[in-house]
């Protein structure tokens, strides 16, 4: 399919871009070594209290990186998985692999042992470096693996001295969060830093066009594949990011609060590598579902950046302690992975006063496409234009471009969108036309302005008797109720209708009754857009970052009538 008669429209504000230099840098490795030579005196990750500066950072991830080289057989492109959450160790494993001339395979460390097997097998990792607390699903599948290196650490093993020793002995005996494993001929990780530290890395020659990252797809409508990511396409997207976004930001001055974690593409490259060029701070959050916990170390740390999701936002504003943060350091707010709710958004502009620039991605495109300006001229309920060097259209199913404001497929050209599918030729042709444009999977619209807007998923439109019901358009209405914490919708089969509509809500109020929810449905949406199923839960299944996930919803036994 050739996409035919396109355009892209765009409205920068004054000082933007229109175009960045994707290849700034020859390498992510020529990148990490101006920023480590530029900041080394600076923080560059804390985590429960310890930092790390950018020299050490420097230093720690070399030792890493000759680790790789004199200790295993790994060889230039080979595949090495990273499954932790947000801790230091993450930030020096990632660089030192990319250092050694090898592909990060970054790895949801919630991951059942039969998906970790999927992505081990699918990438053909040949080494991890995993948490210990995780460790036990690993002893299940190894041997289904190519895995020949494996490195296991602890929570606390960055945290050096009485506080590490401490934190392992708790996390390990106290809180038992370590369920018993056996890992034959497994590397602990301050071992393998040792003997790194023993030897000289070798420098490795790494091309832009070489992959750095295979980034698996969410897999919230079906099975996860890796989006290949290669060094350009890394830095194409930060050099976009820091074009737009980060405007107004100050070299050795700004924080970042990162709560989504890093082997996630948005925290991976908006948060981690970008600020990084600024010589920010990154403080990690181990768990921020924690929330008493998270509110803590917001208060320890006056942040001037936080990215995340709708979710995050909508639970940090239902915390007591939210309204004794900080805010007067407070520049940058950036959301994205999920529609943010206009309730949402405009709870958490009055309670801090700055808005949350919305943004829009995909693993598959490094991950920025379009974003809201952060100057305050952003539109509430779009995720803004398209950033520098990117070019967008939106398609009908024939492949030509709909008229403005009309609902089509969004495409997207650009120098962050990625090579392929891993492996997967036919999934690869399934995604791009024939004239090079990337098809999202996602709905949107597009105004005179070039601000586009996000209907929703093309496979989670609900066929209601022939009328297209978006899900977001349902789940925005219901979580404006006062009583509504969090709401997901879905379709379900329906002999008179085809489908119809489901939702499955989380209480604020225990007062609230199905009734209510559908008198005010009623109120506020078109008729056949009610829902006709009511379900309240204690909690809504989610990803990695807090996306609501329909999909579960739908495969549950219980969520059909």
């Amino acid at each position: 399919m050739e996409v035919t008669n396109h355009i892209w429209l765009k409205s920068y504000p004054e000082g933007i871009p229109e175009n960045i230099n994707p290849d700034a840098y020859s390498s992510l490795v020529d990148f990490l070594q101006e920023c480590t030579s530029k900041y080394g005196d600076l923080p560059a990750f804390e985590n429960m209290g310890k930092s790390v500066s950018y020299q050490e950072l420097d230093r720690l991830s070399t030792d890493f990186a000759a680790f790789l080289q004199y200790n295993t057989s790994l060889r230039k492109g080979d595949r090495v998985a990273i499954q932790m959450p947000n801790l230091l160790q993450y930030p020096i494993v990632m660089m030192g692999i990319i250092k050694a001339g090898l592909v990060v395979v970054n790895t949801n460390p919630l991951y059942t042992a039969r998906e970790m097997e999927h992505q081990f097998k699918d990438s053909g990792a040949k080494a991890l470096v995993i948490l210990e607390n995780f460790a036990c699903h690993l002893e299940k599948i190894l041997s289904n693996t190519n895995l020949k290196t494996v490195v296991v650490t602890k929570i606390g093993d960055q945290l050096g001295g009485l506080k590490g020793a401490l934190v392992n002995f708790v996390v390990k005996r106290i809180k038992k969060m370590v369920p018993a494993y056996n890992i034959p001929g497994a590397v602990m990780y301050k071992e393998a830093l040792e003997k790194g530290s023993a030897v000289k890395m070798k420098a490795v020659e790494i091309k832009n066009t070489d992959v750095a990252f295979l980034q698996y797809t969410g897999g919230t409508t079906g099975v996860a594949k890796g989006a290949v990511l290669t060094h350009r396409n890394i830095i194409a997207n930060m050099e976009q990011i820091s074009a737009f976004l980060y405007t107004g930001l100050k070299d050795r001055e700004e924080v970042i609060i990162t709560a989504l974690p890093l082997y996630h593409v948005y925290a991976l490259t908006v948060n981690c590598l970008s600020m990084m060029k600024i010589g920010a701070k990154n403080v990690l959050i181990t768990n921020p579902r924690d929330m008493p916990a998270f509110m803590k170390e917001l208060k320890k740390n006056p942040f001037t950046v936080i990215t995340g999701v709708n979710t995050l936002y909508n639970g940090m504003l239902n915390q007591p302690e939210f309204k004794k943060l900080d805010f007067s350091r407070l520049k940058i707010v950036s959301a994205g992975a999920m529609a943010v709710q206009k309730a949402v958004a405009e709870r958490w502009k009055h309670a801090t006063g700055i808005p949350i620039a919305e943004g829009y991605g995909l693993s598959e495109t490094s991950p920025v496409l379009t974003t809201n300006p952060v100057d305050g001229t952003g539109r509430l309920g779009t995720i803004g234009i398209p950033v520098p060097s990117t070019d967008i259209v939106i398609i009908d199913d024939a492949g030509k471009k709909v008229a403005l404001d009309v609902p089509g497929e969004i495409c997207a050209k650009g120098p962050q969108v990625m090579k392929e599918y891993w492996n997967q030729p036919k999934e690869t042709a399934k995604v791009f036309t024939s004239d090079g444009w990337f098809k999202t999977g996602d709905i949107g619209v597009m105004d005179e302005d070039g601000y586009l807007r996000i209907v929703d998923r093309k496979k989670e439109m609900i066929n209601v008797s022939g009328f297209k019901v978006f899900p977001n358009d349902v789940e925005n209405t219901i979580a404006s109720h006062e009583k509504v914490l969090e709401v997901g919708a879905i379709g379900v089969p329906d002999e008179r209708s085809a489908e119809v509509v489901k939702v499955f809500i989380v209480k604020k109020d225990e007062s609230l009754t199905e009734e209510e929810i559908i008198a005010y449905c009623k109120d506020n949406m078109t008729a056949y857009k009610v829902p006709k199923y009511v379900e309240f839960r204690k909690e809504l299944p989610k990803s990695n970052v807090g996306k609501i996930l329909r999909r579960k919803l739908k495969e549950e036994p219980e969520s059909t009538q």
